[in-house]
């Protein structure tokens, strides 16, 4: 992208001015060099999402923004239903709350390297990971809605994890508001042997090294620690939250027309907040929720599993799971005036700084946990929310690296045979089902992560306190 297109607010804060089709401007968050190696879809993409009905404020792209189905991904906007606001399937994206979270393992990276093989096969032949992959797990059609309606605290519930875990969970770890009979029945049945997996793309499970410490205090309130090894699980709502997207979005191209809504670009399908339509779908969005929370608690007893037979002193105490792709009912201040909105958020985080009343009592100082994953072969992140972004982008950061590159001019590059041996020439041990998926997801594919962690803080969305880096990588 040519930064020349852009107004330069500062270093790391650039606009797109309104005008008369998109009454509000889209404010891009991101070092120059970063502007540069964006695609013009991008602002293309957060300059539509401004035209829609009833939008707040701005549209918002993050650092580590680039193309995706309508909105960027990196994308927020805030809608209000007193206005006209709307909800778009394509504003949450078909990975519905594909999100992170990470555990402390009481370990050190030494601990784990001393058994990083059989760590590393043993998480493979455990976790069920790869395009289609299915656990052991089968739910009855009762258990599916107590599932889609209970998230994490269901799973907890059936035995896999602890209340403990439920406090350290982003909405304490079940989304209010959840109407498994607005989910299809396609949908569930594609659900049904996908609880406990990872899936394929970027998902991953990670064992990493803390490596570098920013800021002592809030490293010490996030029990973190040179040295310490800790997991990482990235993955979300697997083949449920896929195909209410996809059904979705059908069905609000058709809705969007009937209520007068002007579309600059179809995959912006959407529906008034107000609609029959738009209740429908924030029913089964937040059911996907919690399925991806109770996807991501099972995978968690999972790991403790293998964790206690590998190393049995090893403890795994949650430290946050926190989603992005969704959209949530919030309140924020605009103008110096409270207002009830439905925050999108599509490969962003929420990213809520101390003080606020919807964190728990864990984080209520220190602003909450927000997790950056990395590329495989690189850097992770463990930031904290500021009060600064809840005034510059309704509470939200970056989610990740941001892909530089296709999956399929990836492959082209690179063999999964070439990236796995060079990874373990660095002590990175890769487990996957395919090579394919790790050709498709080499560190080289991928923004450098460092970059986009440091525009993030830099404008304000977040601070950072620790880096990680991997040691063990399961992808699908």
């Amino acid at each position: 992208m040519d930064p020349r297109q852009l107004t330069k607010i500062d270093e790391y804060t650039w606009r797109i001015e309104p005008d008369a089709e998109h009454p509000v401007p889209a404010i891009i968050y991101a070092s120059e060099a970063l502007i540069r190696d964006m695609d013009d879809k991008v602002y293309e993409q957060a300059e539509n999402v401004a035209a829609l009905p009833g939008i707040v404020g701005a549209s918002y792209a993050m650092p580590d923004a680039h193309w995706g189905y309508g909105f960027p991904i990196g994308g927020v906007a805030a809608f209000d239903p007193d206005l006209g606001g709307i909800v778009s399937a394509g504003g949450v994206g078909f990975d519905i709350s594909c999100g992170v979270r990470a555990l402390v393992t009481g370990l050190t990276a030494d601990d784990v390297r001393g058994v990083q093989k059989e760590l590393a096969d043993d998480l493979l032949a455990t976790v069920p990971a790869g395009v289609g992959s299915r656990g052991e797990i089968r739910l009855s059609a009762l258990e599916m809605d107590a599932m889609l309606t209970g998230g994490a605290r269901w799973a907890v519930k059936e035995g896999y994890g602890t209340e403990t875990d439920l406090a350290h969970i982003e909405e304490g770890g079940c989304m209010s508001g959840a109407e498994p009979e607005q989910v299809s029945d396609q949908a569930k049945k594609r659900q049904l042997r996908e609880m406990g997996t990872l899936g394929s793309g970027n998902h991953y499970l990670e064992v990493q090294e803390v490596v570098e410490i920013f800021d002592p205090e809030l490293a010490a309130a996030f029990k973190l620690a040179d040295g310490n090894a800790i997991v990482s699980i990235h993955c979300g709502s697997r083949g449920l939250g896929h195909q209410i997207g996809t059904e979705f979005l059908r069905e609000m191209a058709v809705a969007a027309e009937s209520f007068g809504i002007h579309l600059p670009d179809r995959e912006l399908a959407c529906a008034p907040l107000r609609s029959e339509v738009g209740r429908r779908y924030l029913g089964a969005m937040r059911a996907a929720i919690n399925c991806a929370l109770a996807n991501r608690q099972i995978i968690t007893h999972l790991v403790r599993q293998v964790l206690a037979r590998v190393i049995p002193k090893a403890s795994l105490d949650l430290l946050y799971d926190v989603s992005h792709n969704t959209c949530k009912e919030e309140r924020h201040i605009v103008d110096g005036v409270e207002r009830h909105l439905f925050v999108h958020r599509k490969g962003a985080t929420r990213a809520f700084g101390p003080g606020h009343p919807d964190l728990p009592d864990a984080f209520r100082t220190s602003g909450q946990p927000v997790l950056i994953g990395g590329s495989m072969g690189t850097a992770s992140y463990v930031l904290a929310g500021t009060e600064e972004s809840m005034h510059r982008a309704f509470g939200s950061a970056c989610h990740g690296a941001g892909r530089l590159m296709s999956r399929h001019a990836a492959k082209k590059r690179w063999s999964g045979r070439q990236v796995v041996d060079e990874l373990a020439e660095r002590g990175i041990l890769i487990r996957s089902p395919t090579m394919r998926g790790v050709a498709e997801e080499a560190p080289g594919a991928y923004k450098d992560v460092t970059d986009v962690v440091d525009a993030a803080q830099a404008a304000g969305l977040a601070r950072k306190v620790a880096k990680l880096a991997p040691l063990v990588c399961l992808k699908g």
